[in-house]
């Protein structure tokens, strides 16, 4: 278990600590090897580890502090305000950023495997820097590691159907959450319920793939928007690279590098496909599945520490 504190250092700078509480000294060794990786990233939309204390049973990994928070706030939590185009549009190329050096351009592949909005923390300039390294993943490159523990604390509509349903963990598995967080940030709603008088109940993912089928998911644009401030066929294009990272099979589903060159320029590119797995088959799954152990393999580093 583990809890976040603010706090000042003597030179001023304010810093978050997250006190993680370890069940045992294996536990604790383990979430000790992953910050010792971890304090070596270094990537300007990724959240820096500056340091960590290991005292007794507890670990106290310190970390840039965020003074704007997470990005969920931001949409539809307690800071609720309107996000321009402009910022979204910076903290979904940024996200993609950071995404792709943690797949392909660190020395060792590190899956997050818990992206969402309230993973996704915000600078003085709305800068996104990815958080949340709890539940990493290290993987040998080229290397696709298979699992079916799921962490309780996961998100349902944020889980790609492969790691849900068969417990196959990979970089696609974010590339994935990747799309979701896309969606939510182009429309402003929570991924999993999209109110309306036609869709409650109904995923955000399905309720973009029934708008993309019927050529209307400019509709998913958020009200609060300024129709001026954007192109509407450059967020339609938005849309569709989102739906491109849910594809399955997981093959369908871009890297996160190509992602990054795909919201960068305007090149052409394949129109995404509708999978036949359905979110609340998903969700059950998620929902039911017991934590179990994992095997590790000798090309993988297996990180459990939260």
């Amino acid at each position: 278990m583990s809890h976040t504190m603010q706090a000042t250092l003597k030179d001023g700078n304010t810093v978050a600590i997250k006190k993680t509480i370890m069940a045992s000294s294996r536990g604790k060794t383990h979430f000790d090897d992953e910050l010792k990786i971890i304090c070596n990233v270094h990537h300007r939309h990724l959240i820096r580890i500056l340091g960590y204390c290991n005292k007794g049973p507890s670990l106290f990994p310190v970390h840039e502090y965020m003074d704007n928070g997470s990005l969920d706030q931001f949409l539809y939590g307690d800071k609720s305000m309107n996000l321009n185009w402009r910022q979204r549009f910076e903290i979904i190329y940024g996200t993609a950023r950071g995404l792709a050096y943690l797949h392909e351009q660190y020395h060792v592949t590190i899956i997050h495997r818990d992206i969402k909005t309230r993973n996704i923390l915000l600078d003085n300039e709305f800068q996104p820097k990815i958080a949340e390294f709890g539940l990493l993943r290290l993987l040998a490159e080229d290397k696709t590691h298979h699992s079916t523990k799921l962490a309780e604390s996961m998100d349902s509509c944020y889980v790609a159907p492969e790691y849900a349903i068969h417990g196959q963990l990979s970089v696609k598995v974010d590339t994935y959450s990747f799309g979701i967080v896309v969606l939510e940030i182009i429309s402003g709603k929570r991924c999993h319920n999209v109110k309306g008088d036609e869709s409650v109940g109904q995923s955000l993912l399905d309720h973009a793939w029934d708008l993309y089928d019927s050529n209307t998911h400019s509709i998913l644009v958020d009200e609060r928007l300024d129709p001026s401030e954007y192109a509407i066929e450059d967020v339609k294009k938005i849309i569709e690279i989102a739906l491109m990272c849910t594809q399955s099979p997981v093959s369908a589903r871009p890297a996160m590098s190509e992602v990054v060159s795909l919201l960068s320029d305007k090149s052409l590119y394949e129109m995404p496909v509708r999978s036949t797995f359905h979110e609340e088959d998903i969700k059950i799954k998620v929902d039911t599945l017991a934590s179990v152990s994992s095997n590790a393999t000798n090309s993988s580093i297996q990180l459990t520490g939260r």
